[in-house]
């Protein structure tokens, strides 16, 4: 175990203010990060899911039907929804802190935040259309 420091006059403690565990529920602004980051567990669960889902593929017609079966059952369902509403929550939020993370110039003029984040959603928008259309409409 390491040994106290020695402290002098010319040599004062620094200030290390406690910080409670649940510094996060202060604000606004803190929880919604918190919750952010949280959300990242659901986003491993719909990646998990789609890999389970692809081995079942795989496997041949009768594990794809047992893959369905077991995905209809209430409990998988309702988790699903609420991974979609965290998932939806989390991509909004991404897109949100996109122009703040990325600079862009067109020679010496900064490119505004509105047209980095427009330009995620439109992203968005457009790869949304092209998976209902294959689902749909293929």
């Amino acid at each position: 175990m390491a040994e106290a420091p020695n402290y002098t006059a010319y040599h004062p403690r620094w200030l290390r203010r406690r910080v409670s565990t649940y510094w996060w529920l202060g604000s606004w602004s803190y929880f919604a990060f918190v919750l952010r980051e949280a959300t990242c567990v659901f986003v491993a669960w719909f990646v998990v899911y789609l890999l389970m889902l692809v081995q079942a593929v795989l496997h041949g017609e009768s594990d794809y039907q047992q893959f369905l079966m077991w995905s209809a059952r209430p409990g998988v369902l309702l988790f699903n929804v609420i991974s979609l509403v965290f998932l939806v929550y989390h991509a909004f939020t991404f897109f949100d802190a996109a122009p703040r993370a990325m600079v862009l110039h067109v020679g010496k003029t900064r490119v505004p935040a509105s047209l980095i984040a427009g330009g995620h959603y439109l992203a968005w928008a457009a790869a949304s259309a092209v998976v209902f259309w294959a689902l749909l409409g293929a």
